[in-house]
């Protein structure tokens, strides 16, 4: 059977646009135009995008995407299947955990009871977003981070935290006074992020880390998660978005 662009859209809920990008990036080619001139897909390009949505699902960007479904292409469909659903099986369990920590919680604070730190962070380990570091920068990057991290005494932990949170906290302050993301206080702040990423095993250096950084700031805008750490009173990608622009602006002075 075939569908046209339209109804693959409405059944799963992807623009037309969207289609038509992933069409011209080569990520997703229609088996053929109807006479109307509509794109159409087969049962194979469904399943690739059934795919393609998962792996977005784990906020992995469009070039890993390609790489990986690539490097699967021949592997049994049903076997990649099934290594996407153990990750989203994970994933739900740790959903569940946090759910139910954080009520706990909630009945805690309530009742007056007293709260238990095991409790408290069910469900809150480092560790669940393995799948999505691995697929976006490879296991090595993942098992240096976490051994880094690990390795880390609780006071070095709270104190690498607050520098996150006092670099985002800057970061936001620059963009809601309406400074140019390529003034010299916006380069340094990119400067400043560029060093507290490279400060972390695992990240790239010399020619891939120009990658690295503009890659980030591009998630930065497309995944709503990382996005919420840079959002302004105006809402919106305003905030992520002067993020990117000043880290693309600095990779382009400094890679």
């Amino acid at each position: 059977m075939e569908w046209n662009i339209q109804e693959v859209a409405r059944s799963t809920g992807v623009t037309s646009r969207t289609l038509r990008h992933y069409d011209a990036v080569g990520l997703l080619r229609p088996v053929g135009v109807a006479a109307g001139g509509q794109r159409l897909y087969d049962s194979a390009a469904l399943l690739r995008l059934q795919r393609i949505l998962l792996l977005r699902g784990l906020g992995v960007g469009l070039p890993r995407i390609a790489r990986v479904l690539d490097e699967s292409a021949d592997t049994d469909s049903a076997d990649v299947l099934e290594e996407h659903l153990q990750a989203l099986r994970r994933e739900r369990e740790r959903l569940t955990r946090q759910i139910t920590a954080v009520e706990n919680t909630i009945t805690a604070l309530r009742g007056g009871e007293e709260m238990t730190m095991d409790t408290m962070f069910d469900g809150f380990d480092h560790t669940a977003y393995r799948d999505e570091v691995e697929a976006r920068w490879g296991s090595d990057a993942y098992a240096r981070s976490d051994a880094w991290w690990r390795g880390m005494t609780a006071n070095q932990k709270e104190v690498w935290k607050q520098r996150a949170a006092d670099l985002a906290r800057d970061w936001v302050d620059t963009a809601e006074r309406g400074i140019d993301a390529t003034s010299p206080a916006a380069l340094a702040l990119a400067r400043r992020h560029v060093e507290w990423l490279t400060g972390m095993p695992g990240t790239p250096s010399g020619d891939a880390l120009r990658a690295y950084v503009t890659g980030l700031g591009d998630m930065y805008v497309a995944d709503p998660r990382f996005g919420a750490n840079y959002a302004t009173s105006a809402g919106g990608n305003v905030g992520a978005e002067f993020v990117r622009d000043a880290l693309h602006a600095y990779a382009d002075r400094e890679f």
